[in-house]
């Protein structure tokens, strides 16, 4: 009976951080997390989010990331029942959205189960901020009618249906994608996606250290591959993806545009040649708030 009060005066939060800037943290996340008693924090989140967190609060590192070494999704729900069973509440902070490739959804079904009420405050999604941190919408009246955001992590029956999401002509956003970047462009390509379709690859998004590279698809992991760019990272494969090229441009002092299809389009092509080979671009740049250290 006493446990069962403990538990009812206790709250449960599932807290976006956002990709990575911590101004992109939204208030009412701010707010939760100035109330948790315990904090359990995923790998990805910008430790600088912590300053919301009270002086005296119980911080727990539990970190998930493809390619390293990671806490099991049970031992993190059993801590978490742990901490509201003993009447405290507990924030579990992530990452981007919770819903979004966060496993959020079963941990909110663990917590339900163990009849516990689950509070949930959505983050900006890494597919959707990384690509608008180079300039990229993933969707564009001229270019995408919609936008797929697919984990690129599946391996044998968890693979993505490749075919299906080229025959929907719509910007393919990939999250946990880049080890299996060769197998990923192959299978597009072998599906019937143009060699000359953009892509991006983000890493580091909307943090000082966030770089790029940008390729046409028959050339894009090469070019990764060059560029050195390494997780966590965003890809991004569409005509919208021509959107940075275009940008890269501009900012490179180039008189003139980059299409759908990655073709340059300058009123000085031997300009445009030297300043961005639109097939085989990398540019490394700071967030859209350089000043706000993390």
């Amino acid at each position: 009976m006493a446990r069962a009060m403990h538990a009812a005066m206790s709250r449960a939060w599932l807290i976006g951080a956002g990709p990575g800037d911590v101004e992109l943290m939204t208030l009412k996340a701010t707010r939760a997390l100035a109330q948790a008693d315990v904090v359990l924090v995923d790998d990805l989140v910008n430790p600088d989010v912590l300053q919301f967190a009270r002086a005296d609060a119980q911080v727990l590192y539990v970190g998930k990331r493809g390619g390293h070494p990671s806490t099991p999704q049970a031992s993190i729900v059993a801590q978490m029942l742990e901490h509201v069973r003993a009447g405290r509440s507990v924030a579990r902070l992530k990452g981007g959205d919770p819903f979004v490739f966060g496993r959020g959804g079963e941990e909110q079904e663990a917590l339900h189960a163990a009849g516990i009420e689950v509070e949930v405050i959505n983050g900006i999604t890494a597919g959707i901020a990384a690509p608008a941190a180079i300039g990229i919408p993933v969707t564009h009246r001229d270019h995408a009618q919609g936008v797929v955001f697919v984990t690129g992590h599946g391996a044998g029956s968890g693979e993505p249906d490749w075919a299906a999401l080229v025959a929907t002509r719509m910007t393919l956003v990939i999250y946990m994608g880049m080890r299996r970047l060769n197998d990923i462009t192959g299978a597009l390509l072998a599906a019937g996606m143009s060699a000359d379709t953009p892509c991006a690859a983000i890493e580091s998004a909307t943090r000082p250290e966030q770089r790029h590279a940008l390729a046409r698809l028959g050339e894009f992991a090469d070019t990764v591959s060059r560029a050195g760019l390494g997780s966590p990272a965003i890809v991004v494969i569409g005509g919208v993806a021509s959107l940075a090229l275009a940008r890269d441009a501009v900012n490179a002092g180039v008189v003139g545009a980059v299409d759908a299809n990655g073709a340059e389009n300058a009123t000085n092509p031997a300009e445009t040649a030297n300043a961005l080979d639109a097939s085989n671009a990398v540019n490394t740049s700071e967030a859209a708030n350089p000043a706000d250290a993390q």
